[in-house]
């Protein structure tokens, strides 16, 4: 029997990198951040998992300041593992929890590239999972994904659901990562759902659209559409640099845990500085109601077969970024977004304006 159990989201001040030393500014501010994290938040329960979000280790200033792909990957991607994930596996060690965590990280397999990675570390230090995220904030983040590369991905991973949608199966339940912008297609969170995932990770979502309830309506929605916990932490206040004096909001929404019945169960509004999140994780009570529901326990009904009618036309270019960096701001523009507008015109999925 898994007991329940507190998350802690860490909320943390965030200042991107120039190059890949200064990781280690942003590692010290979470290590403190996580120390009162989680010693104030075990006089509830245990913590047993500590999330960390999406930019908190590089910042986002390869999107930001539309840096040359392949610069950033020499100069400020890290390798997993590496002294990074040591450094967030002695974190998990001393406060015996598992932390989940992203960077902008290499491939061996694909030289001159970086990817956005979403990982899972144990409290005993090992790297239990990794999941290379498949949609990243388009148009302007420059992070490869499999779908970028997949005749290669494909050959290496094959095309089941562990290529895409990686699940770790832990004392603390079925963990899985859905980083930023994956939410807003539900089909990343089925994936995750359907690999069996129980308390999915989800990383910050960017401002205005935070703001305006993007963030809470996608959360809300994922966890109670697949009947899994979401765990949903932004970030603080963004520095450009490390010796920036500058601080910038860029995440202006509130960070929240879901239940598997869409309900938030742990919540912090939107400061503007460096805070967190707790609550509490109950393995036991998604499985139960997952096997006794007659009814909100929906994948039991899918009917899969007439799904396949929605997606048979290929939409977004596959191979995109295989023989080629990816492309600057502008560039993807005109070379994508604008075909890819322009071919919903032409199936007249979408009507013109």
């Amino acid at each position: 029997m898994i007991e329940p159990y507190q998350v802690v989201g860490l909320i943390p001040t965030m200042r991107g990198i120039r190059y890949r030393d200064e990781i280690k500014v942003n590692i010290e501010h979470l290590e403190h951040l996580a120390k009162a994290a989680s010693w104030l938040s075990a006089m509830a329960l245990p913590v047993r998992l500590i999330t960390i979000p999406e930019g908190a280790l590089q910042g986002f200033n390869d999107e930001v300041l539309d840096h040359d792909h392949e610069w950033f990957a020499r100069e400020c991607a890290i390798d997993i593992p590496g002294p990074e994930t040591d450094a967030l596996g002695r974190m998990a060690a001393t406060w015996d929890a598992y932390v989940m965590a992203t960077a902008k990280a290499r491939h061996p397999e694909f030289p001159g590239r970086f990817f956005n990675v979403g990982f899972a570390i144990s409290p005993q230090q090992e790297i239990v999972l990794t999941h290379y995220k498949v949609v990243p904030l388009l148009p302007v983040e420059h992070s490869v994904t499999p779908h970028n590369v997949w005749d290669r991905w494909v050959e290496l991973y094959g095309d089941g659901l562990d290529a895409f949608y990686p699940v770790a199966d832990t004392e603390i339940g079925r963990l899985g990562i859905m980083m930023a912008n994956e939410a807003s297609y539900p089909e990343n969170a089925r994936g995750l759902a359907m690999n069996g995932c129980e308390v999915a990770y989800r990383g910050p979502y960017p401002h205005p659209h935070a703001g305006n309830g993007f963030y809470e309506i996608q959360n809300k929605a994922r966890a109670l559409d697949n009947n899994m916990y979401v765990v949903a932490n932004q970030v603080g206040t963004y520095y450009l640099h490390t010796d920036s004096d500058v601080p910038i909001d860029t995440f202006g929404s509130p960070s929240m845990i879901c239940d598997y019945r869409g309900q938030v169960v742990g919540e912090v509004g939107y400061a503007g500085h460096s805070t967190y999140m707790a609550g509490t994780i109950d393995i036991q009570a998604l499985r139960d109601f997952r096997a006794r529901a007659q009814f909100g326990n929906w994948l039991k009904d899918l009917t899969t077969e007439q799904y396949h009618a929605i997606y048979r036309e290929p939409i977004y270019p596959k191979n995109l970024y295989l023989d080629r960096p990816p492309y600057d701001h502008a560039d993807y523009r005109r070379e994508v977004t604008e075909k890819q507008i322009e071919l919903l015109h032409e199936r007249d999925v979408w009507r013109r304006p």
